[in-house]
């Protein structure tokens, strides 16, 4: 039997060479593209794993803390904790830190909205006139915010220059008597304008030098600040310089000051920052905190609320960690008008002096503008100290909830308006010093409530920075997996269409200074865990109870996402949530997710706005890797169907091929089971020696491709090749076996259901494909699966671009993997392409008799020709149809939806694959010139 096929084989040489290269093209071609497969998915599995490191790995935050987004699409808001306060006592913070496999379990007590000022010098020495006696300079200011599209203006501010002499009130022990010695010797009455300068106007008398009293508020500041609007006040010397009046009197040892080269004002501008407590020691684990530290020192977990009496008062002081970049958007635009005066405003009551400015010419005298941001960093330049750097009153703190959302048809997130509580921000009864945030009447987008920690005018508190740290200094992470629950994480939000990013000036959108503004500003004020009970001592405050907003847990021995630390930090969550009863989120393996949100316009002028928003998708790396991981094996299971259908084909066109010299060997007396070993050995043979040349074609083919195909990998070709080839002439071995040697002597083609005659060409194609069933479901199987896979290649990029995971890491990912997988599924749709031209030749072959008929009965080449074209439109059309509805099953199976651009795709795929068929169809229209039609006709 060897010796046999052996001679069959070198009998028919190019019969066996081409069966050969047929095995070795589809060998070599399924090691090659499974190992691409397995290249994209090791591209994947890298990426998440470099990209995934997130500063924790599990998020525990207080019973039903999820939003209806969260529970439902994973999807969570940038600095989310931010509007998280309390709920999770220390207890059971404690029971966290107990749970097997945790490593770090880092605390943060969220408490609310502090203000703090920010001192903002005016330089108006250029809207001086040196010519006039006296004048008077108003300063109207406005204030900007998001990039300059709100703004509001505020109160004015006066500056008075004179060049008479000024007399100051000189201070004793008792600090608001009714009659003051002043520094020109004499006594005055106080109670006409309180303890201010006093003009020395010609012949010795004087006159005090009132404010401007604000009858009403502004709407800006609160109902405390209806109060004296101090008029500063400037002597000119000769020469050009200035003396500064004391505003509030001088000591017996103290000069008022004199020769100040400019004239200047401060205007103070009150701005928020979030307060949180954290255990330092814990931060400095999870985040570095501590190396953060760039002026003063750290925190220290000793560190608590600093009591102390004096007089029947209490003052409680809060040591802090503050910002040195307050992530903030604000500034100061002032204009300068300049009024002469023909008379000096000394002594001239307010009600009358504002009537007496109104009808003065006013000069325009310039202006400039101060951003909030450079005012901040020159105040922290000063150092830290009670009388610099930084510090700020804490009687009332505000606490803004969490934004709410519609979703709108096309997906984008349209922010809920709040309405505004100015009554928040506290009143005179909570000595609150500090006027409340200048945008705090725009409109919100975040309930606010109020959290008293004073009580009363005996109970004060307030704090006091100890040192500045960088959120930018804190350890930093990838910016594919830098998940935006990040506690520091800077707040920005992009625009989203061209109108949005033309009114933003091409900057992103950052915190407006309103604590009920839509950006949420991370903690930017940080106390110890152990200040905390002392800060809230007074009122009734759940957080007194439960103070803790969430803990931040990383999970020992995980360094990135991988399988196994997956499963770990599963573990470890399941432990902490049956601990406590807590809900517990995982964070590994999290990306931004990109989110359009429409943000309503604002009352101070700001327009409505489109904004791209990095949200956080939790879970990303697992809903990649299983992707990946369904798509690879969709792949492989396609690689290897169309290779087998390949070869099936191959191997039954040999078999046909010798079908008369098979039925000559059944008549002699040769057995069924001799017949089938026999084309099973040829094919055997040639599938061992196609194997072992497809070892040698792999590993250079695999560097060609940039694609990883080792040795190991490359020798599986051996078993492969062979195991394909048996399958694929298993059938027909079976079939020359079990034939009659009498059907082996005529053509394979099956007759027609009924006689009917066909009046097209189209019509006799398709009576035709009906005559050959098998082989035509055969045919077009094959250019199913390579359509399907193609589609399939189309659904996971579009998956990874949004309908999967919809994040910044899944976009990076689909860059990855795409040239492989496409590389795949085009090979895959080129096999099928291949087996429809194999079974359209075979058609020609087997009825070579047929066609010979027709051409003489006057048939043309070219009518030939159609009717085989005809064949391949519909064995493509049919194929490409039943591949398309394939891969939207496959992308519905991996995507978990079929968007309307995916059938567009599949549609494009099909039509792809019916050109290639009709271009395929060329190779056996070419046989029907080279048809010995008189043998043919004779042999019949």
């Amino acid at each position: 039997m060897v010796g046999f096929i052996w001679g069959q084989l070198r009998g028919r040489a190019g019969r066996s060479v081409a069966l050969l290269v047929g095995v070795l093209v589809a060998t070599t071609g399924f090691v090659v593209l499974t190992g691409a497969t397995t290249t994209s998915r090791l591209a994947v599995t890298g990426t998440v794993e470099r990209n995934t490191r997130a500063a924790y790995d599990i998020l525990v935050r207080p019973k039903g803390t999820r939003t209806s987004l969260e529970a439902e699409r994973g999807l969570v808001r940038p600095n989310y904790l931010s509007g998280s306060y309390g709920g999770i006592t220390t207890a059971q913070y404690d029971r966290v830190r107990a749970v097997e496999g945790v490593d770090v379990a880092a605390p943060i007590a969220m408490l609310g909205y502090s203000t703090t000022s920010i001192e903002m010098p005016l330089d108006v020495t250029s809207a001086v006139d040196p010519a006039l006696d006296r004048q008077l300079i108003r300063i109207d200011r406005e204030f900007l915010a998001e990039r300059g599209l709100s703004h509001a203006p505020a109160q004015p501010t006066y500056v008075y220059v004179t060049t008479h002499p000024l007399a100051y009130p000189i201070i004793g022990d008792e600090y608001y008597p009714d009659a003051v010695r002043y520094t020109d010797g004499r006594t005055y009455d106080t109670n006409d304008c309180g303890l201010l300068p006093r003009e020395v106007l010609p012949g010795g008398r004087t006159a005090p030098i009132c404010d401007l009293r604000v009858e009403q508020s502004n709407g800006l500041q609160d109902a405390s600040e209806r109060q004296l609007w101090k008029v500063e006040t400037f002597r000119m010397l000769p020469g050009g310089r200035f003396e500064r009046a004391a505003t509030e009197g001088v000591t017996n040892l103290d000069a008022p000051a004199v020769g100040a080269p400019r004239v200047t004002v401060t205007v103070r501008l009150t701005v928020p920052f979030l307060l949180a407590a954290v255990d330092p020691g814990a931060e400095q684990k999870l985040v570095g905190l501590g190396d953060a530290v760039v002026a003063g020192r750290p925190l220290a977990a000793t560190d608590t609320t600093v009591v102390t009496r004096e007089r029947g008062l209490s003052s409680r002081t809060l040591p802090v960690l503050t910002t040195s970049r307050p992530f903030l958007d604000g500034a100061i635009r002032a204009t300068y008008t300049r009024l002469p005066l023909d008379r000096t405003i000394a002594g001239v009551p307010p009600r009358k002096l504002a009537e007496r400015l109104r009808g003065l010419p006013a000069t325009p005298a310039g202006g400039t503008q101060r951003d909030a941001l450079g005012a901040y960093r020159a105040q922290l330049a000063a150092g830290l100290g009670p009388r610099t750097c930084c510090h700020g009153q804490l009687q009332v703190v505000v606490q803004p909830g969490q934004a709410g959302y519609d979703r709108l048809p096309d997906g984008t997130l349209r922010v809920r308006p709040a309405p505004a509580d100015p009554a928040v921000y506290g009143d005179s009864q909570d000595l609150v010093t500090l006027p409340r945030p200048w945008l705090s009447e725009d409109t919100g987008y975040r309930p606010l409530t109020q959290l008293r920690l004073g009580r009363g005018d005996r109970d004060a508190r307030s704090w006091q920075a100890v040192g500045l740290f960088d959120p930018e200094k804190l350890t930093g992470f990838s910016d594919l997996g830098r998940v935006p629950l990040e506690t520091y994480e800077p707040p920005r939000a992009d625009g989203a269409d061209d109108a949005s990013r033309t009114a933003l000036g091409g900057q992103p959108l950052e915190p407006s200074g309103n604590p009920a503004g839509y950006l949420s500003a991370p903690p930017l004020l940080l106390t110890s865990l152990s200040s905390v009970p002392g800060l809230l001592s007074a009122g009734s405050s759940p957080q007194r109870a439960a103070p803790i907003s969430a803990i931040r847990v990383r999970v020992a021995d995980v360094d990135g996402w991988s399988e196994r630390s997956a499963e770990r930090v599963r573990l470890t969550a399941e432990r902490i949530a049956t601990t406590t009863g807590l809900d517990v989120d995982i964070t590994l393996g999290s990306s931004p997710a990109p989110q359009t949100v429409a943000l309503p316009a604002g009352a101070f002028g700001r327009p409505g706005l489109r904004l791209t928003e990095n949200w956080s998708a939790l879970g990303v790396a697992s809903v990649i890797t299983r992707a990946v991981d369904r798509k690879s094996a969709v792949l492989f299971v396609l690689v290897l169907v169309v290779c087998a259908l390949f070869l099936g084909n191959a191997v039954t066109a040999t078999v046909r091929d010798r079908r008369s010299e098979l039925a000559v060997l059944a008549c002699l007396g040769w057995p069924a089971r001799r017949i089938g070993a026999l084309v099973l050995g040829e094919v055997a043979t040639l599938g061992l020696v196609a194997g072992l040349l497809a070892v040698g074609l792999a590993v250079p083919l695999g560097r060609a491709l940039d694609i990883d195909v080792d040795w190991r990998r490359a020798l599986l070709a051996v078993p492969v090749a062979l195991l394909l080839a048996l399958v694929a002439g298993l059938a027909p071995a079976l079939r020359a076996a079990r034939a009659h040697p009498a059907a082996a002597l005529r053509p394979p083609v099956a007759g027609t259901f009924r006689a009917r005659r066909s009046r097209t060409i189209a019509g006799m194609a398709v009576v035709n494909l009906a005559r050959v069933p098998g082989r035509t479901l055969l045919g077009a199987a094959a250019l199913a699966i390579g359509v399907a896979a193609l589609t399939v290649v189309g659904a996971v990029g579009h998956a990874f671009r949004g309908a999967v995971v919809g994040s910044l890491l899944g976009d990076t990912v689909s860059l990855s993997v795409r040239g492989a997988d496409t590389l795949a599924a085009v090979a895959t749709l080129l096999l099928g392409a291949a087996a429809v031209a194999d079974v359209l030749y075979l058609d020609v072959r087997d009825r070579a008799t047929e066609l010979a008929t027709l051409r003489a009965t006057g048939w043309t080449d070219g009518a030939l020709a159609r009717l085989i074209g005809y064949q391949a439109l519909f064995l493509g059309a049919l194929g490409a149809l039943t591949g398309a509805g394939l891969g939207l099953g496959g992308a519905a199976w991996l995507v978990g939806d079929v968007p309307a651009a995916l059938v567009t795709v599949a549609a494009l795929v099909a039509l792809a694959g019916v050109l290639l068929t009709c271009l395929a169809a060329l190779v056996p229209a070419g046989l029907l010139r080279r048809l010995p039609t008189a043998r043919l006709l004779a042999e019949e």
